[in-house]
């Protein structure tokens, strides 16, 4: 496995095991012991990213996310994904930039867009 798939594998396990409702393995399995947070409603470190999950698990439940593209170049990953927080309605679509050094998720960055119930092309948003 090369050092691109490696740190891809990381990503993935780190964020979806994070949103699938087990934040504190993820973080235990996956994040640096310095963790610097870019998402300007997040604080740096674990406990921040932690109780970020746990606020939206708490308040959508049902909350799902699905990875639909992952990209990675040097050391950083990058996911395009759908995050529905409400079963049958319109989602957000998320461009997630993770940095890996060593082995650990250590920086993140994201850009986060609200999937419209209509748009003006049939492409869609994934």
């Amino acid at each position: 496995m090369t050092d691109l798939e490696r740190n891809k594998e990381i990503v993935l396990d780190f964020y979806t095991g994070a949103f699938a409702g087990d934040p504190e393995k993820s973080v235990a399995e996956y994040l640096g012991e310095s963790y610097v947070q870019h998402n300007p409603q997040v604080a740096d470190g674990a406990e921040a990213f932690i109780g970020f999950v746990n606020r939206i698990k708490g308040a959508f439940p049902d909350a799902k996310l699905e990875v639909k593209r992952v990209v990675a170049e040097a050391d950083i990953v990058v996911t395009h994904s759908e995050m529905v927080l409400v079963p049958g309605q319109p989602g957000q679509a998320l461009a997630d930039f993770f940095r890996v050094e060593n082995g650990k998720v250590v920086e993140h960055w994201d850009v986060i867009q609200q999937v419209p119930a209509e748009s003006t092309n049939s492409n869609g948003m994934f």
